[in-house]
């Protein structure tokens, strides 16, 4: 049988341990003798990191950039234990957060569901989408521990020369801080993504922040949200028959246990990571659940 030919070429990015031997077993199985498929390999190992001081993954982020397309396997997050058993030269970020950062957009990930795999959530139905922001926050933060007692700012120096300070904490000993940021255009596409995958499946989006506490901050990715959906995805939504709201966080979380799904849920980067997880597990298992970065 001939194969068919694949005109674009695929980045691989091969992963640690199980994941390792299953993908090639996939690969080798399923993949080549079916198809004439260009790759271009990155040896996401723990091991190849530490040698290539984790340039090996910005390399492969910048080829998924050119090309368009990458499959990447789990890859570990060294802890102190991994750092240890693995003799590495240090406690190197994660791989996803490294490529997130370098390539933005939203990650997509929606249950598999099996009749013969038991829901934790009997009550879910239907698919639950989180669409996690890819982008900025936790993810790229600075975090670092300081010796008190002192006093904590936060300074702006814009390109103008405009300069602004913000005194956060007059601190009586020693503690930890951390400063984080987002993109009003990061946002912007945050927003178009989420509301385009709802309205191709024609179910309603639901972004959740904590608004109430962070005010400026999520209240951005509250006001961005609002004015996308407004002025461009409004007439298309009520067309369809969906719709689009906001909602606290905390609210989202009990609303999403007593609902049977069959919505997109955005969410902020680090509520998504946590989340997604939530929903996989209540679905029946942490492996069945789809995983896709989609980039503007």
């Amino acid at each position: 049988m001939d194969k068919i030919k694949v005109t674009g070429t695929v980045v691989e990015l091969d992963g640690d341990e199980m994941t390792r031997i299953i993908w090639h077993f996939i690969k080798d199985k399923l993949i080549l003798p079916y198809l004439d498929l260009p790759i271009e390999y990155y040896d996401l190992s723990i091991q190849n990191r530490d040698a290539t001081d984790d340039q090996v993954t910005i390399d492969a982020a910048h080829a998924i950039q050119k090309h368009g397309v990458g499959v990447k396997c789990a890859t570990i997050t060294p802890d102190e234990a991994r750092v240890e058993e693995f003799g590495l030269k240090k406690m190197w970020k994660s791989p996803n957060g490294t490529i997130r950062n370098i390539l933005g957009g939203v990650i997509f990930r929606a249950p598999i569901i099996c009749k013969n795999v038991p829901r934790l959530v009997p009550g879910w139905t239907k698919p639950i989408v989180i669409g996690r922001h890819a982008y900025g926050d936790q993810y790229r933060a600075t975090d670092f521990r300081f010796k008190g007692p002192g006093k904590l700012t936060m300074k702006f120096e814009g390109a103008d020369g405009t300069v602004e300070e913000f005194e956060v904490f007059d601190a009586p000993a020693d503690g930890v801080a951390m400063g984080m940021y987002n993109l009003d255009d990061k946002i912007y596409d945050f927003a178009r993504a989420s509301l385009n995958y709802g309205l191709d499946r024609g179910w309603p989006v639901y972004l959740s922040t904590k608004n109430t506490i962070l005010k400026a901050y999520d209240g951005r990715f509250k006001d961005i949200f609002q004015e996308v959906y407004d002025t461009e995805f409004k007439e298309a939504f009520e067309a369809k028959g969906i719709h689009y709201e906001h909602r606290l966080i905390d609210d989202m979380v009990a609303s999403a246990l007593k609902w049977s799904g069959g919505y997109v849920w955005a969410c902020k980067n680090y509520d998504g990571d946590v989340q997604s997880d939530i929903v996989a597990q209540g679905f029946g298992s942490l492996g069945l659940m789809t995983s896709v970065l989609m980039t503007p």
